[in-house]
């Protein structure tokens, strides 16, 4: 599989592609050995043009970052974890089927946070039977680590997962919508007091903590995947490799990118555009809508937000530079996604 991937990235070899961020994500990366991480890496110094000190993160769980592994990550070019911990409380954990405990959560987090200054955390909310004060605690014990950054996403469930077949039988509560705006509301409200900024519906970053490789995403930038399942995005087209291994491995041996593409139409780009941008506090510009899609289109908009905006969910705002942008209000932040999807051009 190393070999593939090495491959894919040499196939797409383009100096003039200007990489920011490198993420190692998606299955089970810190499986990796340090030589395979820096025989990857050094494909894609030799194959791009690789800003000095980008933001390299590595995706693990619990379980997997022992304090050997933490120590040997601290040693490579690696600079940020992303530690998927979801809950510092075991009956939570068994409920929404992790393979880790809460002690390895809180073993993982007091020997990672001695090497690593940048470490985000997924925390989930809305579980059923979870207290208010329960998730005042786990949101107590991540500012206790004194993780930088905490990414926070309500409970979702799944068709054809276990979850929703307990739900379905009557086996767990189903999600119950409003415990997840109580539990948002909170999380909103603790992060502000601990100096995080909100810059994200579901990330909360301290200054100069923020996700650089999602704020690329977020901000409509081009980015690059390797491996089975990776996505690709090059401001236009969107490409998906295969997700079968033997089928990536077997393209990538006779020269052939394994990946199928789409080009994006004007209303898809748009509605992407004004999905990403609402969750986050650089909002919709008016200036690139204008630039982008036309003045019809941003007139539209305009007329389409109004309501939301006389409802007080979303507000127009100026940036340094005058310009013009829409945003949520605090009020309109757990309804950014369907607000959005109300703008949509059709």
């Amino acid at each position: 599989m190393l070999f593939a991937i090495e491959k894919e990235l040499m196939l797409k070899n383009d100096r003039n592609e200007l990489i920011k961020t490198i993420y190692f994500g998606g299955g089970t990366p810190s499986i990796l050995s340090l030589d395979e991480i820096q025989s990857i890496l050094n494909v894609v110094n030799n194959n791009f043009n690789v800003v000095d000190n980008p933001e390299i993160t590595l995706e693990a769980n619990p379980d997997d970052l022992t304090s050997e592994k933490i120590i040997a990550l601290s040693k490579s070019p690696i600079n940020r974890l992303s530690i998927g911990v979801q809950s510092f409380f075991e009956e939570d954990l068994k409920f929404m089927n992790r393979a880790h405990s809460a002690e390895e959560s809180k073993k993982c987090l007091k020997d990672a946070t001695q090497y690593f200054d940048n470490i985000t955390i997924d925390l989930i909310y809305g579980v059923p039977n979870m207290s208010s004060e329960k998730w005042l605690a786990n949101l107590k014990m991540a500012f206790d680590f004194g993780v930088p950054h905490i990414s926070s996403y309500a409970l979702t469930v799944e068709e054809k997962t276990a979850l929703a077949s307990f739900i379905k039988k009557g086996t767990v509560p189903p999600v119950d919508e409003e415990l997840a705006l109580e539990h948002f509301n909170i999380l909103v409200e603790e992060t502000e007091k601990q100096e995080f900024v909100h810059y994200e519906i579901s990330n909360f970053g301290k200054p100069n903590f923020f996700s650089k490789h999602n704020m690329s995403y977020w901000q409509g930038e081009k980015y690059i995947g390797i491996g089975p399942s990776a996505h690709s995005f090059n401001g236009v087209e969107r490409s998906w490799n295969v997700s079968n291994n033997s089928k990536y491995i077997k393209a990538l041996e006779e020269n052939c990118f394994p990946s199928e593409t789409e080009t994006l139409t004007v209303n898809n780009r748009f509605n992407e555009y004004v999905m990403t941008g609402l969750r986050t506090i650089w909002g919709v510009s008016f200036q690139k809508i204008e630039k982008d899609f036309g003045i019809e289109t941003l007139n539209n908009f305009i007329r389409n937000a109004k309501p939301f905006i006389d409802k007080e969910l979303l507000t127009i705002q100026k940036d340094e530079n005058t310009i013009e942008y829409l945003t949520t209000t605090k009020k309109g932040k757990f309804l950014a996604d369907g607000i959005a999807s109300d703008l949509f051009m059709l």
